[in-house]
């Protein structure tokens, strides 16, 4: 009888470890997807229709992108409170450079991608090198760009930009066909579907050359069906509006390309090193403030693009441009899993959280709340987050 009994508790174990590993890792996930099925039936349907999902991806681009800079800064345990404040100032600075002085508007974005990186190297100078705290040299950069937006702008908002300009945030990519649901849209969801299944496939096939555990076969098959069925609705949904905006195809590059170097590069590595313990990295032959300096130099260029992109959404530049954007972005950062203490927190956690804000004043906007009940609720939604967060660590440590 014991022999019986005793694989039969391992294996409940066992199942009972990644059932609370699969909730830590797409808590977030589950959250988002409750909270979109809560609105749509609060809505009568009206969160999920194709326009409506285009907007959203739309209204909270440039949220996003600040995001995939704000938890860098995070995880190395700082945190960037000018980021509002520098976006409005780079779109001031794109507003003189196109519609004033008539410049070429490639020659002006690339232009104003490099004022957002001297900006960051500005402020990471004197948090790497003169060791100021972040949340001081960040609250002066906040009010310093303030005061320059409004300088620059002279308390006006400056309109209309080029056309060409305004693409970035309203245009959408062509189809090649004429019929009424956009095949182009659809193509990218068969193509991601596939990219993502031979991806998947070779990882698990990885990990199995090397031993390492790849849990249940079932539950991976499970996974990727519902994985593929979401690209497909998700692509479907924008095919049947007016197809994939520009903006998604930057920020899945974004997301792409910078997941990559948080998870299989050394500056990755180093940059997680340096949130978990900066003496013990320094220790180890990490180049601590250098990769503190890129990291706020990386903050201005992405803050640089925020602006741009809000810029062209609004079609205008303007003094109040940019306001809590910083706010949006550092809870977007806590709600997708970042940690407070730094060393923790993902570039896919980050969209998650911002997509959790994003679907919730979007929500709340169309059941009728007033804003003041939307900023109290979402500050809950924060508090509960990090509260979750603080819990599961605690959990952790005194089960060890």
């Amino acid at each position: 009888m014991s022999t019986l009994t005793k694989p039969e508790g391992k294996k409940e174990s066992t199942l009972g470890k990644m059932f609370k590993g699969n909730i830590r890792q797409y808590g977030m996930i589950i959250a988002l997807l409750f909270i979109m099925l809560l609105f749509e039936v609060l809505t009568g349907g009206l969160l999920l229709k194709p326009i409506n999902i285009t907007n959203l991806i739309l209204q909270n681009s440039y949220i996003l992108v600040l995001a995939i800079g704000m938890v860098l800064v995070i995880i190395t345990g700082h945190i960037d409170l000018s980021v509002g404040s520098i976006a409005a100032f780079v779109g001031a600075v794109s507003a003189i450079f196109m519609v004033q002085w008539q410049m070429n508007p490639i020659v002006a974005v690339i232009l104003s991608i490099v004022i957002g990186g001297l900006i960051g190297a500005w402020q990471g100078f004197w948090v790497a090198y003169v060791r100021i705290p972040a949340f001081i040299v960040t609250l002066a950069g906040m009010l310093l760009f303030r005061g320059l937006t409004m300088i620059v702008l002279e308390g006006q908002s400056i309109s209309p930009f080029p056309n060409g300009f305004q693409k970035i945030s309203s245009g959408f990519i062509p189809d090649f066909s004429n019929m009424a649901t956009n095949i182009v849209a659809v193509l990218a969801g068969i193509a991601l579907s596939i990219l993502y299944i031979i991806t998947e496939l070779r990882n698990r096939a990885a990990q199995r050359r090397y031993n390492f555990d790849t849990g249940s076969q079932a539950l991976f098959f499970t996974k990727m069906v519902l994985v593929v069925a979401v690209i497909n609705a998700f692509t479907i949904v924008l095919a049947s509006y007016a197809g994939i905006p520009t903006i998604l195809v930057l920020l899945f590059l974004l997301i792409i390309i910078y997941s990559f170097v948080m998870n299989k590069t050394v500056m990755g590595r180093h940059v997680y090193a340096i949130g978990g313990n900066e003496k013990a990295a320094g220790l180890s032959g990490v180049k601590t403030k250098k990769v503190t300096f890129w990291v706020f130099v990386n903050m201005g260029v992405l803050a640089a693009v925020s602006g741009l992109i809000f810029a062209a959404r609004l079609n205008a530049a303007t003094p109040r441009a940019g306001t809590n954007f910083e706010l949006d972005a550092i809870a977007a950062c806590f709600i997708g899993g970042a940690s407070a203490s730094g060393g923790i927190g993902t570039v896919f956690g980050a969209i998650i959280g911002g997509l959790v804000m994003g679907v919730l004043n979007n929500g709340m906007s169309l059941v009728g709340l007033g804003i003041d009940w939307q900023q109290g609720i979402k500050g809950l939604v924060l508090l509960l987050a990090v509260a979750f967060d603080i819990y599961n660590k605690n959990k952790g440590t005194s089960s060890v």
